[in-house]
């Protein structure tokens, strides 16, 4: 059976991995930008899949796991760069949507 990873310790692996194998840290402009481009990726293999477009040649056999991850990767790498834990990050993102969302979907139209 797989271990199961926390978010503080794809945080610490991510930093371990940048400082050795990738050398540093890209630039927190850069990374942002990254983030962007992998953003792109990861619409465009949704697009293709639930979506309306057909797959491009290049396309094909794109995993959408492993663009979610890259995703997932710069996100990290811009939370380390800037002082954000993420745990306690997404610890108040769900208090805060408990508190600010706690009737909204429920009494949403649309969603019943």
């Amino acid at each position: 059976m797989k271990k199961e990873i926390t978010i503080a310790e794809a945080q610490s692996q991510v930093d371990e991995w940048i400082k050795t194998v990738g050398v540093k840290y890209f630039s927190e402009l850069t990374n942002m930008t990254i983030l962007m481009e992998e953003v792109g990726e990861l619409a465009r293999i949704m697009s293709r899949t639930y979506g309306d477009q057909s797959f491009k040649e290049s396309d094909k056999g794109r995993d959408l796991g492993d663009e979610m991850a890259d995703v997932l990767w710069v996100l990290i790498c811009l939370a380390n760069q800037t002082g954000v834990d993420l745990t306690e990050a997404m610890k108040k993102n769900f208090e805060k949507k408990n508190i600010r969302d706690i009737d909204r979907h429920k009494n949403n139209e649309k969603l019943k």
